[in-house]
């Protein structure tokens, strides 16, 4: 019965978004890639080679999973890869990368018809889903048609997991579509093994944010154009949200009293807000370049607005300090495998639990420090201007973490995905 309703409503609702396509087409409005993409398939890869179908819902996950998307076009030459995700500013990350033999596109709308059209036409080797995206017709249409189901660091947070509870039915049916599924943590495969995932599909568990230790820093191997400030006076906000811009910059502003020659590189999560934090470094009193208006990072220039995709390698390596966004307001907090990657300082709000496991490996050896406001974010900022105490806690941040980079899981992945396909082991 769930399933019947879920239909019901994908089929409205896709009914009323061609309903916007055409009048938009009508009325002579630009075409949106977006809504081309969820409506319509993308044409065949010529050729007839193998294709992986690999989603992530935003950035996060796919820029968590980019080292998985190399690895693959390196091991297999013939391979083509076709990424999807929600979001235009994921996509326009991932083409950012260049990837060979990837073709990027917004994911096809949940509608049963849709989606088999869409299979018909694309006919995928696999299916593999990055985190926790778990959409039903799309699950099941691709059991039905003999396409296996791979969730790779799969994530169920105990509100998730509460939901699906209530819709046991579905939760089975969902379940029963995946092929493999290896996830974040144990509590996340304990939640789906109670949703009904078979034991034997379950493997060990991986997380792909650990992989940036090895991979990350090497995609950096110069500061970015135009950037000539010393590593150990430059702080990096990554992956800010709204409200956390204003904290950033007021720190920042009283810090530079106790650290001459301090600079900041805010990177928003979201480079859509530009204007508005254009607008909030203005009302600091700040001088700054932003990154997509083609401005440089000048020599007298305090701040340098980092709004574009697909380059925070470039940040991390530049930064000796970095603030992990998305901790002082309730996001969770993004990962602190990058800024270790890059044997730089990690400062960050109380809300961590997306990385919990890492946060506490990281508390436990003091290689962290908790920062609650723009005052505690400021003072923390003022005491770590010796360079070899940066050194030392970038070194620390990275032993702590190291232990929990568990090469095994990935590999497990690469060889269930190779027997599941009937592609070479060897070559995956």
């Amino acid at each position: 019965m769930a399933m019947f309703f879920y239909r019901l409503l994908m089929s409205v609702a896709l009914t009323l978004l061609r309903v916007r396509f055409m009048v938009r087409a009508r009325l002579g409005f630009p075409g949106s890639p977006t809504l081309q993409d969820r409506l319509f398939a993308p044409d065949p890869r010529p050729g007839g080679d193998p294709l992986i179908w690999l989603h992530g819902a935003s950035n996060g996950e796919l820029a968590s999973a980019r080292t998985v998307m190399e690895t693959l076009l390196a091991r297999a030459p013939a391979l083509g890869l076709l990424v999807t995700t929600n979001t235009e500013s994921a996509r326009r990350m991932v083409l950012d990368w260049n990837l060979p033999r990837t073709t990027v596109r917004i994911a096809p709308f949940d509608d049963r018809r849709l989606v088999a059209a869409f299979l018909a036409r694309l006919r995928p080797a696999a299916l593999v889903m990055v985190e926790n995206e778990l959409w039903p017709n799309r699950l099941l249409l691709c059991a039905q048609s003999g396409i296996p189901v791979f969730i790779l660091a799969a994530r169920m947070s105990e509100r998730s997991a509460r939901v699906w509870s209530r819709l046991p039915g579905l939760a089975r049916k969902l379940t029963a579509a995946v092929r493999y599924l290896s996830a974040q943590d144990t509590a996340s495969e304990t939640r789906f093994r109670a949703l009904g995932l078979p034991a034997d599909r379950v493997g060990p568990p991986t997380n792909l944010k650990s992989a940036n230790l090895k991979s990350a820093a090497t995609r950096a191997a110069a500061p970015p154009p135009g950037w000539a400030h010393p590593r150990e006076k430059t702080l990096l906000a990554a992956s800010t949200h709204e409200g956390e811009e204003t904290v950033v910059l007021d720190a920042f502003a009283a810090a530079r009293d106790a650290v001459p020659g301090l600079r900041l590189i805010l990177a928003p999560r979201h480079p859509r807000r530009r204007d508005a934090i254009e607008a909030e470094i203005t009302r600091h009193g700040l001088a700054f370049a932003t990154r997509s208006r083609g401005q440089q990072p000048g020599a007298d220039l305090p701040v340098y607005l980092a709004d574009t995709l697909g380059e925070m390698d470039l940040w991390y390596h530049a930064a000796g300090l970095c603030f992990v966004g998305g901790s002082l307001t309730d996001r969770g907090g993004h990962t602190p495998f990058e800024p270790a990657a890059h044997d730089a300082v990690i400062l960050h709000g109380p809300h961590v639990a997306n990385s919990a496991p890492a946060y506490a490996a990281l508390a436990r050896a003091g290689a962290s420090i908790v920062v609650t406001d723009a005052a505690s974010l400021a003072t923390a900022i003022g005491s770590l201007a010796d360079p070899a105490r940066q050194t030392a806690l970038g070194t620390a941040a990275r032993a702590a973490l190291l232990p929990l980079r568990d090469p095994t899981g990935i590999a497990a992945f690469y060889h269930a995905l190779a027997a599941a396909t009937g592609l070479d082991t060897g070559k995956i």
